[in-house]
């Protein structure tokens, strides 16, 4: 008796596989791929695309699709709907072969360090080779087998091609187990040549029926949650670090639960603020480069870290210098190994929620120093001064500095709104001051920080969260580089909200600049002087009404007063929106309170770089390997 078939293209029946993937959490399930972006070329629009319009687009559509406008864009909307689901639920994204292709490398680089997962389905050159070249094909003298799509290869966190039709089967399973692996995810790569996409095949069946990718919360060995414990007990000054695996794992209340249990101070990394809200007596906000002056004090004196689902970027360890008491100890908490292992700390490998349940059961009856709560409660309450003043301008008839801007959002949203951002100095300004509500509030790209993401991560966004307001914070520079996809907001009838901040140019690099020698070359939005320099009077770009021209509702906002108005009607419309303002550019953040490591210039001529070179000696001397 022979099993079951079903002839049908290779594009046709990953369609059909795609559609009945699962993952399964805590008894919930999710669809693991939820629809698929695409922008179609002669190298995907007869294979994917029409398997995608013969599957149906109407209501209930097994695969539903989503129109873009630029491929590296797709991959953002497709990793903010990946977080904002807790990498339970991806998207597929799928390009012709050729610029198509190569315009996901961006995007795939993003989803893979910030660990999130997202399906990229690229066309390829012919695999029978008709002719060479084809149209896009890249000819590699050396090689016969290499496509553009290679570049995609370090990128991608699983990759295959698939030459023949029924070599999609096994290379379709490791794809969506790489996709669920909270470990192993990011972006995972099938590259189609586009001959074989609308190949036919005689499928089994079995190929297609329903699977469940467990997803599971393996909790850390049980000896080294004795050993972490007894270093917790013995400890006068310890300091969570909360990071991005806090989110992923859900492990919020089991987080609270514990600190709440022993008084155990809280800092966060980009990823990981919104952990605790942000008046919980134990969070101590921002760490690092970015970081509060109080959780960045702890930070130094801390005689045991305990690290939580966090990777130790250079911006949260001030590029090695932040640790600073000698005898420093870690203890680190993270579904991946590699991670665990980082500072030579204590590996506890494990889920985060997991994780911290264990702990929290080994450490029942202890608190730290009731001195060590009084002086964070302290510090935490003089930092809460520091952002209020921040936040409120002498005059509100005035044009609002960038952090006033920050501080008339934080009046208006709401506990269930999503703040995006991603590049630039506005980064940092929200690590240090914004109050974060909500666990998924605070959406923060910073493993990649990527100028151009914060638009279509929006729409990705509010596709996985429709009932939640979403705001994309974008300065002039980011804008300029990937506004496109304003127009699927449009389209879609995504009421997310645009709010520029235009300050003539790039006003992060600008700054680090000035900071490191470089004396602002190349950073502002102006025209050349007589001497050749970009120092002239600002350009005449009129971003507002770029933004309008491509479909949204804009209000213009010229002091702080007219912006609270601005971001307040916004948030009402129920239709895309853009809060057009331009800000003052007299600095009211807060200082950093931590180094980062920029190489300056080791000779020169110039008395900027000499004098920035003087500066950097002094902190790079504090370097140091935890060992």
């Amino acid at each position: 008796m022979t099993a079951r078939t079903r002839r049908l293209t290779v594009a046709q029946a990953l369609v059909t596989f795609l559609a009945r993937q699962f993952t399964e959490r805590d008894g919930e399930r999710h669809r693991l791929v939820d629809s698929c972006w695409g922008i179609f070329g002669h190298g995907n629009v007869a294979g994917l695309g029409q398997a995608l319009v013969e599957s149906g687009q109407g209501p209930g559509a097994p695969l539903p699709f989503h129109q873009g406008r630029n491929e590296q864009a797709m991959v953002h909307a497709a990793v903010g709907f990946a977080r904002q689901r807790d990498r339970l639920s991806a998207q597929a994204v799928t390009t012709s072969i050729g610029p198509g292709a190569t315009n996901l490398v961006t995007g795939a680089a993003l989803a893979t360090i910030n660990r999130l997962p997202v399906l990229l389905l690229p066309g390829d050159a012919f695999a029978t080779r008709p002719a060479d070249p084809v149209l896009q094909q890249l000819e590699h003298p050396e090689a016969g087998d290499v496509s553009v799509n290679d570049a995609l290869r370090p990128v991608s966190r699983y990759f295959d091609r698939v030459h023949r039709p029924e070599a999609l089967i096994p290379a379709a399973l490791q794809a969506m187990r790489v996709l669920a692996d909270p470990v192993q995810t990011g972006a995972v790569t099938l590259a189609l040549p586009q001959d074989v996409q609308a190949e036919a095949y005689d499928w089994p069946e079995k190929f297609f029926v329903e699977r469940v990718w467990r997803v599971p919360r393996p909790a850390p060995d049980a000896a080294a949650v004795t050993e972490a414990a007894g270093m917790l007990r013995a400890s006068r000054r310890p300091l969570l670090v909360a990071g991005g695996g806090v989110h992923h794992s859900r492990a919020e209340e089991a987080l609270r639960a514990l600190v709440e249990a022993t008084g155990i101070p809280v800092a966060t990394t980009q990823a990981g603020k919104g952990a605790l809200r942000h008046d919980h007596p134990c969070e101590v906000g921002a760490v690092g480069h970015t970081g509060t002056e109080i959780a960045d004090e702890l930070a130094r004196t801390a005689d045991l870290v305990i690290g939580v689902g966090t990777r130790y970027t250079d911006f949260t360890t001030a590029s090695g210098t932040l640790f600073a008491e000698p005898g420093v100890r870690f203890v680190n908490l993270s579904i991946s190994a590699f991670d665990a292992h980082k500072l030579a700390g204590l590996p506890l490998v494990g889920d985060a929620r997991a994780g911290l349940e264990a702990l929290a059961e080994a450490l029942a009856g202890h608190r730290v120093p009731a001195a060590y709560a009084e002086e964070y409660s302290a510090g935490k309450a003089r930092w809460e001064r520091v952002v209020t003043a921040a936040f409120t301008p002498e005059d509100e008839t005035a044009r609002p500095t960038q952090t006033q801007v920050v501080g008339a959002l934080d009046a208006v949203v709401g506990d269930d709104d999503v703040v995006i951002n991603a590049a630039g100095s506005l980064p940092g300004d929200l690590h240090k001051l914004w109050r974060a509500r909500s666990p998924r509030q605070y959406h923060l790209e910073y493993g990649y920080s990527c100028m151009g993401y914060e638009i279509p991560a929006a729409i990705g966004v509010r596709l996985a969260a429709p009932d939640r307001p979403v705001w994309a914070l974008v300065g002039d520079g980011t804008y300029l580089m990937n506004p496109t996809e304003i127009v699927t907001a449009v389209q879609e009838g995504l009421p997310i909200i645009v709010v520029i901040l235009d300050n003539h140019g790039y006003a992060s690099i600008g700054g680090l600049s000035e900071a490191t020698g470089g004396e602002g070359f190349g950073t502002g939005y102006r025209f050349r002087a007589a001497d050749g320099s970009y120092t002239g009077e600002p350009l005449p770009v009129d971003l507002a009404a770029n933004a309008a021209s491509l479909g949204l509702e804009v209000r213009r906002a010229e002091s702080y007063a007219e912006l609270r108005e601005a971001l307040a009607a916004a948030r009402a419309a129920g239709r895309p929106t853009c809060v057009y303002v331009a800000t003052d550019p007299t600095p009211t953040a807060p200082a950093a309170q931590a180094w980062w490591d920029v190489p300056v210039a080791a000779t020169a001529s110039r008395p900027a770089a000499r004098k920035a070179r003087e500066e950097y000696d002094r902190h790079a001397v504090d370097r140091r390997h935890h060992l």
